[in-house]
């Protein structure tokens, strides 16, 4: 008889956890009976809500990401299903093509995070996974035999792409970005083959820039100083009016003006909500005060960090609001009602989306420097301490948690603040600077932001919160209270 396997126990013992935004660990740790784990976990925990018959998948550019794919796709065949893989698309992409079918949907990503890393991502037919489902997930009882050694090729099906550019191309007309260049950094990201198309038939002259072999961990929230440079080189040599890029799996864009400076992620979800009309806002708890300072929506709800947090707002906000729709510092966007735009239907897409936002700012007739300009002044930054011991973090998080006032002194900073605990610390100063302070929900990372009315004021809140959180006399005063 063939060996058989439990679901939860296979997980818990896999060092896999879930963070902001799914399953994420080393790819040692993603062995074939771990994937088949999640796979049929997350398939018995919306068994019950849902008919199906099939399940779609696809992937990244990650070289272990075929691999967990044809895992998933084993143990799903066991369970009596069909699977239908689509190859490397954009998260969204799949996500909206299986919304369409009304069929759950798994992709293998690791997002913006080193190669040496990877994740799954979970759909319902109705959208994104909940946090109630992750618990459901790592508490299956449900059993599978272990998978042979060698696993069956996957068969390709090309349908999502043309899928998700027909979405946007039926939205805008054809000449809507004429007489617009645009440079699209491909790297590795999952999306590079959809995009240059796309933008094409929307009428504006594309140049192909940066494509790489090998995979590039773009994140959206800590573009590097090289990139930064890059855009800015790019933007000189060709005269863009913008450069578009995404993280690994293309649900977070990085957008960059005509002077090649790269827009934080939550501007650019701003500046797209405002000409959306949007009526309510979800959005995490580190986004700029922008948004609020801007007065252009009704109501704005703060959540915790990650898209299921703000998903899980969308619903009460839609009993008041015609229109609804949430976004998060690294730019992804969340369209959580149907909405009218240029005289036409817009579905609901509640998971992030990179396209949505920038071909709606692009196709305004104002430059991107001269809506930004419009916008109230407050800048934000944000970066990370790599390789950060997550005990070091618990530490140091409920040290702040208790009180600020030490960190705030050794930083030189003696005024009046409040704590907001809604996730991790986020520093409220009397004078309108913040400093937020917060573990990452997916890697051994300790992540802070800043915000201020100045870009000097904002780094050197950033940069010296950092050099102190790293500070072994800090971390020591930390551990010994």
């Amino acid at each position: 008889m063939d060996s058989q396997l439990v679901c939860s126990e296979v997980i818990a013992k896999s060092g896999i956890v879930f963070g902001t935004s799914g399953a994420r660990g080393l790819v040692k740790d993603f062995t074939p009976n771990v994937n088949a784990a999640f796979a049929l976990a997350f398939i018995s925990a919306i068994d019950n809500e849902f008919n199906f018959d099939t399940v779609a998948i696809a992937i990244d550019n990650r070289p272990s990401s075929y691999a967990i794919a044809q895992a998933c796709a084993e143990a799903l065949k066991q369970h009596g299903l069909n699977v239908v893989y689509y190859g490397v698309v954009p998260t969204p992409a799949l996500a909206y093509k299986a919304m369409q079918d009304n069929m759950p949907c798994i992709m293998v990503t690791g997002s913006h995070i080193p190669f040496d890393r990877n994740g799954l991502k979970f759909y319902r037919p109705d959208g994104e996974i909940t946090k109630v489902d992750e618990l459901t997930i790592l508490a299956s009882n449900a059993v599978f035999t272990v998978l042979p050694e060698n696993l069956a090729e996957l068969t390709l099906d090309t349908a999502v792409s043309e899928s998700y550019i027909q979405r946007y191309t039926s939205l805008f007309s054809a000449d809507t970005l004429k007489g617009k260049k645009i440079g699209i950094y491909e790297h590795s990201s999952a999306g590079r083959d959809i995009y240059k198309s796309l933008f094409e038939q929307l009428g504006a002259e594309v140049v192909s820039l940066g494509r790489s072999n090998e995979f590039v961990p773009i994140d959206t929230e800590a573009v590097s100083d090289e990139d930064k440079q890059r855009a800015r080189d790019w933007s000189k040599e060709y005269n863009f009016d913008a450069i578009f890029s995404t993280d690994g799996d293309g649900d977070r864009p990085l957008v960059a003006d005509e002077n090649g400076n790269w827009l934080r992620g939550d501007i650019l979800g701003l500046l797209c909500s405002q000409l959306l009309n949007i009526e309510a806002l979800a959005v995490p708890v580190s986004c700029n005060t922008a948004i609020e300072k801007s007065a252009s929506f009704k109501q704005v709800k703060r959540t915790k960090i990650g898209s299921p947090y703000v998903i899980a707002e969308f619903a009460s906000l839609a009993e008041s609001y015609t229109s609804v729709a949430g976004f998060e510092a690294n730019g992804g966007y969340l369209l959580g009602s149907n909405i009218e735009y240029n005289g036409k239907l817009l579905t609901a897409l509640p998971t992030r989306d990179a396209l949505l936002p920038v071909l709606v700012v692009l196709a305004d007739n104002e430059t991107i420097f001269g809506q930004l300009s419009k916008l109230p002044q407050r800048i934000t930054a944000s970066d990370r301490l790599e390789n950060f011991a997550q005990e070091k973090s618990i530490k140091i998080i409920n040290d702040l948690k208790k009180g600020a006032s030490n960190f705030l002194s050794t930083l030189c900073i003696e005024h009046k603040h409040k704590i907001d605990l809604t996730d991790g610390v986020r520093i409220l100063i009397e004078n309108d600077d913040i400093i937020h302070i917060r573990m990452s929900g997916n890697a051994p990372e300790l992540r802070c932001y800043s915000e201020s009315s100045s870009l000097e004021q904002a780094h050197k809140l950033l940069y010296s919160s950092l050099c102190l959180l790293k500070s072994k006399s800090f971390i020591k005063d930390s551990y010994e209270k």
